[in-house]
């Protein structure tokens, strides 16, 4: 993966990751956003500005999504990916946040830069853990650890929901929506090996690419949640879908992520779920 853009993206993922670690390690605010439960902390908006600088020094003329400032740039209007011929970072500066608030050592830094047909490149960095994974469609996903190129990824080979170790999330609306994931979490538990809920779902997709879970389904994500991790589960040979199993391109706010043998089950029960839902 001999990538310039890949480079300036693991570059300013890292920068990030010592940023969030200097907070974490240390003082920082925390705020509300939608509401009591969304948080927000001033490491968010450091390490967000970290990396917005670093890629706009390079790349003045591309435009930039991120968590916690927007949409920026020279396109007018709010659209996920950039239209025909433009670039987009799409930028989730600490995924993670309550986790982070809560001295929870489980975050992450998600950047991917996106055309007109999705993700193109992707980075995920785990400060605490040194391991930073990356894609470029078309060519595969890796595994570094502390900076150094590491193995490539490849997605589980389980094929039955009882060899399974599958992970979920619950959103911030799960108080005041109908999608809130009971229903389907409930079905879904007896059913498997063990359900993890570790709070990221940038590292969520990760760990299916590499092969750590087995897969991954939730609601009301955003575009940055997901822009980097759906890339890699695809270059390690995944699959993703929306959750009634129509196909997921980025934008969409609920996804399926799996291995191509065990995808098909796993949506199958998942769409039982919700029929069944009172």
């Amino acid at each position: 993966m001999h990538d310039p853009e890949l480079a300036l993206a693991t570059a300013a993922a890292h920068a990030a990751g010592a940023v969030l670690l200097r907070h974490f390690e240390g003082v920082f605010e925390v705020e509300t956003k939608s509401s009591p439960i969304d948080l927000v902390t001033s490491a968010d908006r450091a390490a967000e500005a970290v990396v917005i600088e670093a890629l706009r020094s390079v790349h003045p003329d591309h435009s930039f999504l991120a968590e916690e400032s927007g949409l920026s740039g020279h396109d007018p209007k709010y659209t996920v990916l950039p239209g025909p011929g433009e670039l987009r970072w799409v930028i989730d500066p600490l995924d993670g946040t309550t986790n982070f608030a809560h001295g929870f050592p489980h975050f992450c830094v998600s950047i991917a830069l996106c055309d007109q047909h999705g993700a193109r490149l992707g980075v995920i960095h785990d400060p605490i853990r040194g391991e930073t994974f990356v894609a470029v469609r078309g060519q595969g996903a890796r595994l570094d650890r502390n900076a150094r190129p590491g193995r490539a990824l490849a997605v589980s080979q389980a094929g039955r929901l009882q060899q399974a170790l599958i992970a979920t999330g619950f959103s911030y609306q799960r108080a005041t929506t109908r999608d809130d994931n009971l229903a389907e979490f409930c079905r879904v538990v007896p059913q498997v090996c063990c359900v993890r809920r570790a709070g990221s779902a940038a590292l969520d997709l990760a760990y299916v690419a590499a092969g750590r879970l087995d897969g991954y389904w939730e609601y009301h994500l955003q575009p940055w949640d997901v822009a980097a991790g759906s890339l890699l589960v695809r270059e390690a040979g995944g699959q993703i879908r929306r959750l009634d199993g129509a196909p997921w391109q980025l934008g969409c706010a609920d996804v399926v992520a799996a291995g191509p043998t065990l995808l098909p089950t796993l949506l199958e029960e998942l769409r039982a779920a919700k029929i069944e839902a009172p």
